[in-house]
């Protein structure tokens, strides 16, 4: 633990809205350079805590003390001022500008007659880019980055503020294994530079990698700190759930019975020359473990019909099939829960209602016209029964959390009477409980005989939930586990292309 004077204190900082408490009494002190990892599941408080650090939003009561001097709350021009600055989950760039114009947009030199300086511009980003070990020039187009790189812009933005204090929200979610390890190497400069830093995660064994300390909140209070020495994995997930990790599996109720769905000799247009045989088994859950680019993703999106197969064949129920578009797979009750939910599994604008009625319209329709009182009715019903943490189902599906719209994407699928489910990244961006309650229910259906294929990159999630384990390396299945013979090594061997001995 970093034993500094803390430049940023918040003490017993409240905050409550109409008949909501969502802070109560949290203290939070930084230092400089250190890395405070921030815990929590949804809801208990993280992001309004941060919106009292940032000055968005003012505390009920409670005391922020910066450089020594006490205040009751903060504009954003004040947290700026005292040199925090925000690298959101959702970058806010714009992809038609450079990286020099991004980073200093408002903020550009100038020169005669109010003209932008270029060169004075990309000068003055420059070094800040070397600072970040970035591979990419001050005039590159931002459309044109990864998502890592963009990431690094954003950050390479709050360096130009003189940040002491950068708060990331989830800054990993959409990134690979190894640009990861790369933003992580950045925290890690930019503690060794005296430049603090708040990581909030729902990626614990990140948490874990970077974090000098840790805090924990649950429904809006403290229920825990780590120092260095104590952060492991599955404290904190004590802490955040009140329970230990193993809880969250679901062992299956019975043995699987036969394929219910199965192809051989398959062959997508990402991996022509490579061909894929598997089935999945009623009851069973199917992991499907690999390395980003093993052509998982490219697998499910062929065998739902969203992209084109060049050889191989269906079998569902043992008959062979054709599923050309998605509307075929559906008609067969063959669904996808996509790996992303929010670009490619939901109307955001959308109600919770309009989104599970969406894919079978006629069955809400009289004479071709909407039945409102029957829509809603089913949403209700599928609201109660997955547990979707809303008020009521003509909430817009965008304004909940990771969770609960994950469970909306479900919640369309279950009111089709699915056979096979293709879950493609299933916990992405979700909480430790939400995650739990995605287990439950992929397991409530495996034991309801439903076939489930779980494409997942957590390895923890991959051996605690499936019930076999099939491995791809690139574009071909390296090899089968069961369940005896589960274990890290085995399945990152064969993902590698090694032979198990």
């Amino acid at each position: 633990m970093n034993t500094a004077t803390p430049f940023l204190d918040l003490i017993d900082i409240g905050k409550t809205y109409p008949g909501v408490t969502a802070l109560a009494e949290v203290s939070l002190s930084v230092a400089p350079g250190e890395t405070i990892g921030l815990v929590g599941e949804n809801g208990a408080g993280k992001s309004t805590l941060m919106k009292i650090l940032g000055g968005v939003a003012a505390p009920s009561r409670g005391t922020i003390r910066v450089d020594g001097a006490e205040r009751a709350a903060m504009t954003v021009a004040d947290a700026t001022k005292a040199g925090i600055a925000f690298v959101h989950q959702e970058l806010n760039l714009f992809e038609n500008l450079d990286v020099a114009a991004n980073i200093y947009i408002g903020r550009e030199p100038r020169k005669g007659w109010g003209l932008i300086d270029e060169k004075a511009l990309h000068d003055k980003v420059k070094p800040l880019l070397q600072r970040l070990g970035a591979d990419f020039p001050a005039d590159a187009l931002v459309g044109d980055l990864s998502l890592a790189q963009r990431q690094l812009v954003e950050i390479a933005k709050a360096l130009s503020l003189d940040a002491r204090l950068v708060i990331m929200d989830e800054p990993t979610s959409s990134l690979t294994a190894s640009e990861t390890s790369r933003l992580l190497d950045v925290i890690a400069d930019l503690r060794a530079n005296g430049v603090s830093v708040i990581f909030i995660s729902h990626r614990l064994q990140e948490v874990e990698r970077c974090a000098d300390r840790v805090i924990v909140l649950r429904d809006g209070k403290v229920v825990g700190h780590l120092g260095r020495e104590e952060i492991r994995h599955d404290a904190m997930i004590r802490l955040m759930i009140g329970r230990d990790l193993k809880s969250l599996y679901v062992p299956p109720a019975r043995a699987p019975g036969e394929a219910v769905l199965s192809v051989a000799g398959f062959r997508t247009t990402a991996f022509p020359g490579k061909d894929v045989s598997l089935a999945l088994r009623a009851g069973e859950i199917l992991g499907l473990a690999g390395l980003v680019g093993a052509g998982r993703t490219e697998l499910a999106r062929a065998v739902f019909g969203i992209d084109r197969r060049v050889g191989g064949e269906i079998r569902l129920g043992g008959e062979p099939i054709r599923i050309d578009s998605p509307r075929d797979a559906i008609h067969r009750g063959v669904y996808l829960i996509p790996e992303d939910r929010k670009l490619c599994g939901l109307l955001l604008d959308f109600t919770i209602a309009e989104n599970i009625s969406l894919p079978d319209l006629p069955r809400y329709a009289r004479a071709a016209l909407l039945q409102g009182g029957a829509e809603a009715r089913n949403a209700e019903a599928q609201k109660e029964r997955l547990r979707i943490r809303a008020p009521h189902v003509a909430v817009r599906t965008g304004s909940l959390s990771g969770g609960n719209q994950q469970k909306v994407v479900l919640a369309k699928w279950l009111s089709m009477r699915p056979r096979v489910i293709l879950f493609d990244e299933p916990t992405r961006g979700i909480d430790v409980g939400a995650k739990g309650e995605i287990y439950e229910l992929m397991r409530h259906l495996a034991d309801s005989g439903v076939a489930i294929l779980m494409i997942s990159s957590d390895m923890e999630e991959v051996i605690g939930v499936s019930d076999r384990i099939a491995v791809m390396h690139e574009g071909a299945i390296a090899g089968f586990l069961d369940r005896h013979q589960f274990s890290e090594d085995r399945v990152l061997q064969l993902a590698v292309g090694k032979t198990l001995h």
